[in-house]
């Protein structure tokens, strides 16, 4: 689940909205954050059949994380310290066509991945301190995605641009994992749609194959 939240770090944010407008939704750039005792990786050894519920939380319940939404959004408004919000990552997913199961009756299935993690919210109003949540994100994006981009000789621009920023921290109160993998499937039907998404020129399935490689 750990895992899963590194490699895919653009989560859907959601929260209850008025019964009139129902509920706000918004994409965002999350992080664990760095300066917390428990930055997630307490979970990071956890199998990738592994769930977690609303006690276990896959090791994820008490980790701080951080995220960061334009002020300007009605959400962030809507958004208030002490409220619960979800925050939903997808990982790897595909269609399965029945054709790979080499049997009939057969029906096709959708494999997919994805963490659901429930938690409180504290917004954050410190310039500064969000000035630091837009740092550490560009920090640990560069460094699982990036080329090492050196910020330094933009943090004059940074400091122009961070008051339209509005960042909070995120206290993990329960995660729900969801791994689909085929393994309703029996062993040699799983090892051919594991090896027909490894052939794909499709990065989503290759990524699904390494995934159900990984099952017990």
């Amino acid at each position: 689940m750990v895992d899963l939240i590194r490699g895919n770090p653009l989560a859907l944010a959601v929260t209850n909205g008025t019964a009139e407008n129902g509920p706000f939704a918004t994409h965002l750039p999350v992080i664990f954050d760095p300066d917390a005792p428990d930055d997630g990786d307490a979970g990071h050894n956890r199998d990738a059949g592994s769930t977690g519920d609303g006690e276990g939380g896959g090791g994820l319940v008490g980790t701080t994380l951080l995220g960061h939404m334009n002020r300007a959004n009605p959400h962030w408004t809507a958004l208030q310290s002490g409220a619960v919000l979800l925050l939903t990552f997808t990982g790897p997913h595909s269609y399965v066509s029945p054709t790979v199961y080499e049997k009939t009756p057969a029906a096709p299935t959708w494999n997919f991945t994805a963490v659901h993690v429930r938690g409180v919210v504290e917004k954050i109003t410190s310039i500064e301190e969000t000035l630091g949540v837009v740092q550490s994100t560009v920090r640990a994006f560069e460094k699982g995605f990036g080329t090492g981009w050196d910020m330094n000789e933009s943090l004059g621009y940074f400091r122009k641009i961070v008051p339209a920023v509005g960042a909070f921290r995120f206290t993990v109160t329960g995660a729900e994992g969801m791994f689909k993998l085929s393994q309703e499937q029996p062993g040699e039907v799983r090892e051919r749609v594991r090896e027909s998404f490894g052939q794909s020129e499709c990065t989503y399935r290759r990524e699904t194959a390494e995934l159900m490689s990984r099952l017990p």
